[in-house]
């Protein structure tokens, strides 16, 4: 009878073996250990030994962890076609900030906002945004001044911010429009 956990090592193996386009013989060899017994392996037929594992990480250049990692409950997928971003009336918004949710994800402890946000053009200046987590901004068009608490930097399409959203931050000036930048914010599920 076959042990559920030889299963999804195996299954692991073989998925981390197939993702690196690596062949089953290649692998074999690479990690000192005969094909017959990577293939008992991936069918979950046999539970490997420690040593192998190691072998077996080594050979596919990944941590033995990630034999362990449950990648079969992992479900969550999200993909949105251009253009069919879900627009969001975010409460307290600044006028004239255009937000279209790009994806999202319902589990695990990392939860994640990517937006695309498009300045309208009556749009004005705003610099007091300031939440929990981590931002990124990609810019896509125009040119601004952004702050970051106490400083400004020039930014045009193809720059791109990174930092901690706790500090004051936001458009300090709109140098030239349209204005739209690729918004995504990381926090820790509570």
């Amino acid at each position: 009878m076959r042990s559920l956990s030889a299963v999804r090592i195996g299954t692991q193996v073989r998925a981390l073996r197939m993702a690196a386009e690596v062949s089953g013989g290649a692998l074999a060899k690479t990690s000192g250990i005969s094909s017959s017994m990577l293939s008992r392996i991936e069918r979950g037929l046999v539970s490997p030994s420690v040593e192998t594992l190691e072998r077996l990480a080594q050979g596919l250049q990944v941590p033995v962890s990630r034999f362990f990692s449950d990648q079969a409950r992992r479900t969550d997928f999200c993909h949105v076609r251009a253009g069919h971003g879900v627009l969001v009336d975010r409460i307290g918004a600044v006028a004239d900030y255009r937000y279209e949710l790009l994806g999202h994800l319902l589990s695990g402890n990392l939860f994640v906002e990517p937006y695309l946000v498009t300045l309208l053009p009556d749009a004005d200046p705003y610099v007091t945004f300031q939440h929990p987590g981590l931002k990124f901004l990609y810019f896509l068009s125009g040119e601004v001044s952004y702050r970051y608490g106490g400083r400004t930097v020039e930014v045009r399409a193809g720059d791109s911010l990174l930092f901690d959203a706790t500090a004051l931050h936001g458009i300090e000036a709109i140098q030239a429009q349209p204005v739209s930048y690729l918004s995504v914010v990381f926090t820790l599920r509570e």
